[in-house]
């Protein structure tokens, strides 16, 4: 059986991950993403409104076109996880492919919530759940399968999907860290993945997330962030003016422990922002965290600068509003506060604390940059880095090598100077390029079997 790969997008750059596989006559599409810093350099851009073809242009989705070139018909688009890069351009290509949109149940109430939101097109793909641990044939051959594996990753519900083939496994390996004491969830399945590279005729071909390839040792639990923001937030405990947190929306195990912590120290906390209700409502109402029943989200500006009176009213000292805005993001709560648009009034000596780490990419940088002299020009003190990062040090991407043992490795999630580190690491396991390690750019087709 034919096996091709395209690397549509992920592959220059960290975002608007795209990659399809062709086993046979079935083609599976692994991710639709966004490229969101080739939007936000933009003002005011409303993506929802965007036609496809210009998005393209920006550099902000995949460029799709390379699918013209592969034989076959798509049969499922597969988002591993519910981040943007992996989710944000569904809406704007998926109507392209007559396929069902297959995901674990949170990412598909993320992708329909996607899908709701778009102006331009008409995304009519039925929608497919699958939980970790699951398989679905995939075509009418019977001989290939889709597999989700349960990974570990800053979101919930992340899967790494494996295309069982008669020419052996193609594991789509993106975005997660090796995990065993999770917040929320169960354990990396590393039972699994060694499972699978022993099985029938292995594992043909690993795509593997390169983000954190250069970084020695490995990454530290989510169990390490909540012991490190504990202790952060109990420092600050006799403080009796303002304190604010931000965080990553999507990271709904930090979002708890902050909800936690802030109750520990005698504060209530308010969910502001209107990707924080997103996700935070998402999850809780599909039992995936159960915050406590005063613990308010506010997603729209009105209810936002409402709970902001409430909150200057009432005595800042008494509430811990958890706030969009970690990457300086110019329409974000935090951002916004610091430039004195809301009725939160920072003071000199109260608390910013960044449960976040800046994305290494200029305008994130730049923007955290300039969010940052704000916040210190309004006499505010920031906490930074509390966090632990969702991606894999250079030592899990050695143990998934050992317990898959690849005959074929491709490079993702990175730009070209991103792959140096996981290119050497794979060399020094035998691995050579242009026979079996493959790095590759956007839009390109690797034939793994004739």
């Amino acid at each position: 059986m034919e096996i091709e790969i395209a690397t549509i997008g992920g592959y220059e750059e960290v975002g608007r991950q795209m990659t399809a596989v062709r086993a046979g006559n079935d083609v599976v599409i692994f991710d639709m993403g966004l490229n969101l810093s080739k939007v936000l350099i933009h003002d005011n851009v409303e993506t929802e409104k965007m036609h496809s073809l210009d998005l393209i242009d920006m550099g902000a989705i995949p460029d799709d076109r390379i699918m013209s070139e592969m034989e076959g018909d798509v049969k499922a688009i597969v988002p591993t996880h519910g981040h943007l890069d992996h989710i944000g351009a569904i809406s704007k290509l998926a109507h392209r492919y007559d396929a069902p949109i297959v995901a674990t149940p949170f990412t598909n109430a993320l992708v329909k919530q996607q899908i709701e939101g778009e102006q331009k097109f008409g995304v009519e793909n039925d929608l497919v759940e699958m939980e970790a641990g699951e398989t679905m044939s995939i075509g009418d051959s019977g001989q290939v399968e889709l597999e989700f594996v349960n990974v570990t990753h800053s979101i919930i519900d992340a899967i790494n999907p494996v295309l069982h083939t008669p020419e052996g496994a193609v594991v789509y390996g993106l975005d997660k860290r090796m995990d065993h004491t999770p917040v929320i969830g169960d354990p990396i399945d590393m039972k699994r993945f060694r499972e699978i590279g022993r099985e029938g005729e292995g594992v043909l071909c690993y795509i593997e997330d390169c983000t954190n390839a250069n970084k020695k040792g490995r990454t530290p639990s989510e169990a390490t962030a909540r012991r490190h923001l504990k202790d952060v937030m109990h420092s600050v405990e006799d403080y009796d003016g303002g304190i604010v947190a931000t965080t990553f929306s999507s990271h709904i195990a930090r979002v708890k422990s902050l909800v936690q912590f802030a109750k520990d120290i005698g504060r209530q906390p308010v969910l502001l922002g209107r990707s924080m209700e997103k996700y935070s409502g998402t999850a809780e109402r599909l039992g995936f965290v159960d915050f406590p029943d005063d613990v308010g989200m506010f997603g729209h500006r009105k209810s936002v600068d409402r709970t902001f009176k409430r909150v200057m009213n009432e005595g800042k000292g008494d509430y811990l509003p958890i706030v969009t805005g970690h990457q300086g993001e110019p329409r974000a709560m935090l951002t916004r506060m610091a430039r004195g648009e809301t009725p939160y009034e920072l003071e000199d000596g109260d608390k910013v604390l960044f449960s976040a780490r800046v994305i290494p990419e200029p305008t994130n940088e730049g923007q955290r940059y300039q969010a940052e002299q704000l916040l210190g020009m309004q006499g505010a003190r920031i906490y930074d880095d509390i966090h632990v990062s969702g991606h894999l040090n250079r030592e899990g991407h050695y143990e998934m090598l050992q317990a898959l043992q690849p005959q074929h490795v491709i490079p993702a999630h990175q730009d070209m100077s991103g792959f140096s580190g996981y290119v050497n690491l794979c060399e020094n396991q035998g691995y050579k390029m242009g026979r079996d390690l493959h790095v590759t750019r956007n839009g390109n087709l690797i034939q793994l079997v004739e």
